[in-house]
């Protein structure tokens, strides 16, 4: 897991700024399903170390341009003035996917075998190609598609330098890299946490975890692709931000496994409104610059290197001072996101109605 990570996180940037010159984004999506199909039968059919680390990086690699291409493909689709609504959309489906699919490997591990789950992941990547081949590719706009148009008008794309330039823009990707930090060990230790005592049913509570989360991150998108651009960003975004030090907390009070999991209701808030928010916001501060993926993938990027520190830094609290601590100081770097986001971060919806 730890070596797909790495993989995502170092591809992330490259693949971001791959979408930006390419106008086959549909081939990328397929050709990266065909990955994903080859490396996980393969991590089947020689479930060895070599083989599985070859596969992992490649699936890492395929999963880095998933995102940037669809989101690429939706804003050179809808425009700028339906893509809240789009993302939302977009966003609703995948949560709604997830939970699918954790029911489905939950329930194909538990009966079959645990290899189960990976058949139903190659399975799933020949859904997402077959999928990408009824997309019109005469419907996509191509500058649009980049973020290379502020309105009506379209420019040559910045350089390279647009992203660090943007104070904004290295506001909000510090903010989103402090709350993945603080985010990403935390169902890995309630996994942990809970299968410590309740050994026989520790993967099925797992399970309702991921399922209780994703299902409440359906409507959360839904409301993002409703109301972000009415409400703000900034406001829905302070929300997510705010129930993450709550969750961190309630996880020490109590080790009733089903106020654990109900507790799962909030990340599938924060996470909801996150995942959303998250490409509008990478919208705003790249319109006109015709950067709009490649700073998608640097934030993203960013987002991986917290997320994989997160899961060292709070494994080492919580082998050697226990889960409450670590919780406890996951909670504290949370409370420090929200007040950086707060505190620093500009409304980025003025930016999106100037172009509209």
């Amino acid at each position: 897991m730890t070596i797909a990570g790495v993989a995502t996180v170092i591809a992330q940037t490259p693949a971001g700024a791959l979408v930006d010159a390419i106008q086959w984004k549909r081939g990328l999506i397929a050709a990266c399903s065909i990955l994903v199909a080859a490396g996980t039968l393969a991590m089947v059919a020689w479930p060895t170390f070599w083989p599985v680390t070859i596969a992992q990086i490649l699936n890492g690699a395929a999963a880095a341009c998933f995102a940037p291409a669809i989101a690429a493909i939706s804003l050179g689709i809808v425009g700028r003035a339906a893509f809240t609504r789009r993302i939302g959309r977009n966003e609703s489906f995948n949560h709604a996917g997830n939970v699918v699919t954790a029911i489905l490997a939950g329930v194909g591990g538990y009966l079959f075998a645990p290899a189960a789950m990976l058949w139903i992941v190659a399975m799933l990547a020949v859904a997402s190609l077959a999928a990408s081949v009824f997309i019109d590719a005469a419907a996509i706009d191509y500058v649009r598609a980049r973020g290379a148009d502020d309105g009506d008008q379209a420019y040559e794309a910045s350089g390279l330098s647009v992203i660090f330039e943007s104070k904004p823009l290295l506001i909000f990707t510090a903010s989103i890299t402090m709350f993945h930090f603080a985010n990403a060990a935390m169902l890995p230790l309630l996994g942990e946490k809970l299968a410590l005592s309740h050994r026989q049913t520790g993967t099925l509570f797992m399970a309702s975890c991921i399922i209780v989360a994703q299902a409440a991150m359906v409507p959360m998108a839904l409301l993002v692709g409703h109301k972000a651009d009415t409400w703000g960003r900034k406001p829905l975004f302070l929300a997510a931000f705010m129930v993450l030090p709550i969750r961190g907390v309630l996880y020490t009070l109590w080790s009733n496994p089903y106020f654990l999991v109900s507790i799962q209701l909030l990340d599938g808030v924060g996470a909801g409104l996150f995942g959303a928010l998250f490409f509008l916001v990478v919208a705003d501060l790249t319109k006109g610059t015709g950067r709009f993926n490649l700073a998608q993938g640097a934030a993203s990027a960013c987002i991986g290197l917290g997320a994989a520190l997160s899961n060292g830094v709070a494994g080492y609290i919580a082998d050697w001072f226990g889960f409450r601590d670590a919780f406890l100081f996951l909670a504290a770097c949370a409370a420090a996101a929200f007040i950086l986001f707060w505190l620093a971060m500009p409304e980025t919806a003025t930016m999106h109605e100037a172009g509209s």
